[in-house]
């Protein structure tokens, strides 16, 4: 189903860059200081509450484990890098992160390809001291797992499962110890209609990291396949109160998307499906309602130290009609027992915005919240770039520099465009409020000339938004907005054309011009583009539509990310 594609040695990591005697020199590149990122929270809490989503912006697919007090959370992260984010709480409220599990680039295996390639849905679990992350990396190796004993890192190389098919792998251990690996694969024989999956496990031995003995057919179909549901995936399997639960999503990734329940008096069935699911769902509720959370789903469980049931599910928040910008979002509710069944949301109820926190001693605070009224700036005066920094795809090579004596961060100026399928010199942080503002201050450098850097509104490489502005002899020549041609970007072949972006408004700008300040603000449905040299903001051009950049529009599974970048 995947194609093996084998990894050149790659000399650079899109990991924290320590500054060493061999810095390349930079008085080509685009100077870049001062990112700032300032969102609004969509509602407001009580002291006793927390907000949904508790980690904001597209950090989707969302799987937990518990070691001891301590609670650790990883999203898909798709073609992004470095990539597949990992989260430390200690009250389910507060998360920081604290590394990337994929931060080298011999731990993804593949080049090129659509931003919604890579990491699918990772699942984290904790055995025997060790943590375990298993993940499928569409477009490259497949499914694959890795290890570490620090969840903050390193992680080891990848460990690929060429028996396991599918998407969406999890990982169980069983009370003996044994482990074993479930996905959502192809089913046994012909389709029976479009969207027929099964969930199949397998023993899988850790010692000799190879899969043992018979494969097994859980789930085939759904939860009644006599209905024909779609997409039944994002397996994890549970034993609790002495019976094997298996919880997956159902119905796809939009406004149907569900999660459903089965479970089974033992490890290979038979699994039979709740007659009252689904126990978490979305689509039954009024289109007009306030302040809606869609597409409710794939979902994972955690038990407390004291015993209480939370799941964590992704969810969107639409500002107008299906349209959202801030992609697949991590929620968290508590879990309620019904005749031994785990419900996360009974039926035609909506996802609150706010919750009553969970029974633990309250956690410290990040220094940057993960929810809310999310406020930072950047000045680049450290060694390392914070975690929250992502570029597209594998580094290919050593583009960016941090200068912790300028309080600047260099991006130099090459061929690769966002338009296209490689590693363009762009740095982004995720959208993560649907009403926002980001600004930088761009420079140019005594000998930047003949290129074009600025700030991006990025969805994918045929839905984005960028200020471009000119660099020409160290000067900054003319300002402009793009938007990209509304198709996905592709390598053509025999003389084939790439879809070119337009510019929608373009001015010059005043002679002897080195630096200038760039914004996006982004309000609901709206979005605007502002520079300024002087006292001054000035709008260029109109309001333009945030539904450009929002995934009914866009499609694919990642959200918007706000970055630098710099072409020639």
């Amino acid at each position: 189903m995947f194609k093996t594609i084998v990894s050149s040695v790659i000399m650079f990591i899109l990991a924290p860059i320590v500054l060493a005697a061999d810095t390349p020199d930079t008085s080509a590149w685009v100077q870049f200081s001062s990112f700032a990122y300032a969102g609004k929270a969509a509602a407001e809490l009580a002291a006793d509450e927390y907000l949904n989503p508790i980690i904001a912006g597209f950090y989707p697919d969302p799987s937990i484990c518990r070691v001891g007090e301590d609670y650790y959370l990883v999203n898909s992260s798709f073609n992004y890098f470095p990539g597949i984010p990992i989260w430390h709480s200690r009250d389910l409220v507060n998360w920081t992160q604290i590394g990337n599990v994929i931060d080298r680039p011999s731990q993804f295996a593949m080049r090129g390809g659509q931003v919604s390639a890579g990491t699918f849905a990772p699942t984290i679990r904790h055995h025997n001291g060790t943590f375990y992350m298993v993940n499928t990396l569409v477009g490259g190796i497949g499914n694959y797992y890795v290890t570490a004993t620090n969840p903050q890192g390193p992680w080891s190389e990848p460990v690929r499962l060429p028996d396991v098919g599918g998407i969406d792998p999890d990982i169980f251990f069983d009370d003996d110890g044994k482990c074993y690996i479930l996905s959502c694969d192809e089913p046994v024989g012909q389709a029976k209609y479009n969207g027929h999956r099964t969930i199949r496990i397998q023993e899988f031995d850790l010692n000799q990291k190879k899969s043992v003995g018979e494969k097994t057919v859980l789930v085939d179909g759904g939860t009644d396949i006599s209905k024909h549901p779609i997409w039944c995936e994002g397996p994890h399997l549970f034993k609790i109160y002495k019976r094997y639960y298996l919880m997956c999503a159902q119905g796809g990734t939009g406004p149907a998307h569900t999660e459903v329940i089965f479970r089974s008096d033992s490890l290979r069935g038979p699994y039979v499906p709740w007659d009252k699911n689904p126990i978490l769902a979305s689509w039954d509720l009024p289109s007009d309602r306030p302040n809606p959370i869609t597409c409710t789903g794939h979902a994972d469980l955690v038990q407390t130290q004291n015993g209480d049931w939370y799941a964590v599910f992704l969810a969107c928040q639409p500002y107008q009609a299906g349209f959202y910008n801030t992609g697949r979002q991590t929620f968290m509710l508590p879990v309620n027992w019904t005749d031994d069944w785990p419900v996360i949301l009974p039926p035609n109820t909506p996802v609150p915005l706010t919750v009553k926190k969970p029974n633990l001693l309250a956690g410290k605070a990040p220094m940057v919240p993960s929810t809310g009224n999310i406020r930072f700036t950047d000045n680049f005066d450290s060694d390392t770039l914070d975690f929250r920094w992502i570029g597209l795809r594998v580094p290919v090579s050593k583009w960016y520099i941090i200068s912790k004596t300028d309080r600047a961060l260099y991006l130099e100026p090459r061929s690769e465009l966002l338009s296209g399928q490689g590693n363009p010199s762009y740095l982004a942080v995720r959208q993560q409020n649907n009403d926002f503002a980001c600004t930088v201050t761009l420079t140019a450098r005594p000998r930047t000339t003949n290129c074009i850097a600025g700030l991006a509104a990025f969805q994918n490489e045929g839905h984005y938004y960028a200020i471009n502005v000119k660099i020409d002899s160290g000067r900054l020549t003319e300002i402009s907005v793009e938007q990209s041609a509304g198709a996905l970007g592709r390598r053509f072949r025999q003389g084939g054309q790439q879809p070119q972006p337009k510019t929608l408004t373009s001015q010059m700008l005043p002679d002897n011009t080195v630096a200038i300040d760039l914004k996006i603000e982004g309000q609901g449905p709206n979005i605007r583009f502002f520079y300024r040299s002087g006292d001054d903001f000035t709008q260029l051009g109109r309001d333009l539509q945030s539904s450009f950049l929002s995934t009914d529009t866009a499609g694919g599974f990642q959200g918007v990310t706000l970055g630098m970048f710099a072409h020639k």
